[in-house]
């Protein structure tokens, strides 16, 4: 097989050489810089290769070199707390090789080469062994890195070894194949599982909103769409902080270069609430930001994919962060325009569901061969043109997901955050995950569910009749529906990000503040019959302190009281 050609024809990002005969996502080096660069198109004897680097000055003429292997991904210990470009290329490293402007042409590894783990076997010479079980264990920063024997190796342990490795020092040996604690996995290929399992448990993330009305399952898919300055960084910043899974893994694919750098800045600076060392500890970054070459973007969401199942094939839960897929979609729009396909709507190529579809069904809970139970959540920001929800990528990815938080500029105007419209957003995990609910929560937890969403219905309802004859005209139930409805919003529903004590909020607190506002809204109903004004339920003091308790230090200890002293208050109010 030849693996030397030359270019024929450049037209942005991609090149086309002739010369060679490689396969189909195979990596070629470009140019006499040796740029890195993928096969997408053999055209008879012609190779159309897309570039991960800015190909300007590279001619017709200079060599192309086929090294006969996929963008494959480095995985071992080592990913935690690493900041990557798309390819899974360290930036601090390349920082230090080219300075703080990008430069061609210069690559690092994955992982570094120097530093030794410390590893220790969990089995023993003669043991028999399948592919994906624990070869043994070595401590990664917050967590345990589990080695795995590699895919596709199986058969007897001939040797193994314990002590202090780099990445490439071999450990032992199976049938006679010589194993290290790295191993590499093409990006675009998802990696096996025993059997996937119903998405039966809910992916916690301490914000009312999704945790209460629109919940994620740990192995569920998640959209969140909204234009610009609707709050998704924020939101996805949010859960990265506080879900409760293992790792968290966080792709800026084609984000503006200052978001990227606020995460960058902040991420080692919080604290994790599980651990209380740095979030780092147990997060892998990959920065692909919007003046980046738009091929690495293309790759960067795949890259991201194969490391959270590496840590998933392990028995952790990841929860995955795409933001965001829309200029994942835009640089194969690029791409494709440049390989002269026929354009689908709005300029994306046809294959954009399929593309989509692929990422998004990696997803999932699984029986993994380690014999654990692991799961990759993924929770996408999509950035509609002008806030547009009818655009391609929103409506191709509202097909494959199956839960929606939706954005809503409105309420980012009313300064409503988290900015997710109740009447938009939609979760279809809640069925599944009512007996989770039941058993860990409360009983009647989707019940009360129910119930809010039913005011919150009846109150978009009332809205239309307010815009018209005002609110006095109500009669005393509905402005008392209104009033419920406002509690829910402001208690619940509104959340501050940068409040020390209401950036997150536990399940057994969410239960008791919409227990709690369900009891208010049930003794307000007895007063109104009495012929007590709503005006003067909603001036009542306990009604204020309902309302800040969400930011009171002793939050728990403050919503118990107002339980205990409700009844007292409401028979103060008199009536008939």
């Amino acid at each position: 097989m030849a693996n030397v050609g030359e270019i024929n024809r450049v037209a942005g990002p991609v090149v086309t050489a002739t010369g060679i005969s490689p396969k189909m996502y195979d990596v070629i080096q470009v140019g006499h810089e040796k740029l890195l660069g993928e096969v997408i198109k053999i055209i008879g004897n012609k190779t159309v290769i897309q570039v991960y680097e800015d190909t300007s000055g590279i001619r017709p003429g200079e060599p192309v070199i086929s090294t006969g292997l996929p963008l494959v991904a480095e995985l071992g210990p080592g990913l935690l707390g690493s900041v990557y470009d798309g390819i899974l290329r360290p930036l601090p490293d390349l920082m230090a090789a080219m300075g703080d402007f990008i430069k061609r042409g210069v690559t690092a590894p994955g992982l570094d080469r120097k530093i030794k783990y410390t590893f220790t076997p969990s089995v023993k010479k003669g043991d028999k062994v399948v592919q994906g079980q624990i070869l043994g264990t070595a401590p990664e920063r917050s967590i345990v890195h589990k080695i795995l024997v590699p895919v596709g190796m199986s058969g007897t342990i001939q040797e193994i070894k314990g002590g202090d490795f780099t990445v490439i020092d071999p450990i032992g040996s199976i049938e006679g194949q010589s194993i290290t604690m790295m191993q590499k996995w093409p990006v675009r290929r998802g990696r096996p599982v025993h059997n996937k399992l119903i998405p039966d448990i809910p992916l916690l993330t301490g914000q009312r909103v999704l945790d209460t009305l629109f919940p994620i399952s740990k192995g569920g898919t998640a959209a969140i769409p909204g234009g610009f300055g609707t709050g998704k960084t924020v939101t996805q910043q949010q859960l990265a902080k506080w879900s409760d899974a293992d790792i968290v893994v966080y792709i800026g694919c084609g984000e503006r270069g200052n978001e990227m750098t606020e995460v960058l800045s902040m991420f080692p600076e919080l604290e994790d609430p599980k651990t209380k060392k740095p979030l780092m500890d147990r997060t892998v970054l990959i920065a692909n930001t919007s003046n980046m070459p738009v091929a690495a973007r293309e790759a960067s969401v795949y890259t991201g994919m194969t490391v959270a199942e590496y840590y998933r094939d392990m028995g952790y839960d990841v929860s995955l962060m795409a933001d965001s897929t829309s200029r994942w979609a835009e640089a194969m729009r690029e791409i494709s325009s440049r390989l002269e396909e026929m354009p689908g709507e709005e300029g994306f190529p046809a294959y954009l569901s399929a593309r989509l579809s692929e990422f998004y069904e990696r997803a999932g809970r699984a029986n993994t061969y380690s014999g654990n139970t692991g799961s990759v959540s993924v929770v996408g920001a999509v950035s509609p043109p002008g806030g547009d929800l009818s655009e391609p990528v929103t409506q191709a990815t509202l097909r494959i997901v199956r839960v929606f938080w939706a954005l809503d500029s409105k309420l980012r105007e009313r300064r409503h955050f988290p900015a997710i419209n109740w009447l938009t957003s939609y979760s279809l995990y809640t069925g599944t995950l009512d007996t989770w609910y039941r058993t860990n929560v409360a009983q009647d937890f989707p019940e009360l569910r129910s119930w809010a969403m039913e005011v919150l219905q009846k109150e978009a309802e009332l809205q239309e009749v307010v815009q018209l004859v005002g609110s006095d005209a109500l009669p005393e139930e509905q402005k008392l529906t209104l009033e419920v409805a406002r509690m829910i919003r402001e208690i619940v529903l509104q959340q501050n990000a940068y409040h020390a004590v209401d950036t997150y909020s536990p399940m057994p607190r969410q239960y008791t503040v919409l227990k709690t506002i369900k009891r208010f809204a049930d003794l307000s109903k007895k007063a109104v019959e009495n012929e007590v004004l709503v005006d003067v339920i909603s001036n009542m003091p306990l009604r204020t302190r309902l309302g800040k308790s969400k930011f009171e230090e002793n939050v728990d200890q403050e919503l118990a009281d107002i339980g205990n002293e409700m009844d007292k208050a409401f028979d103060a109010l008199g009536g008939k």
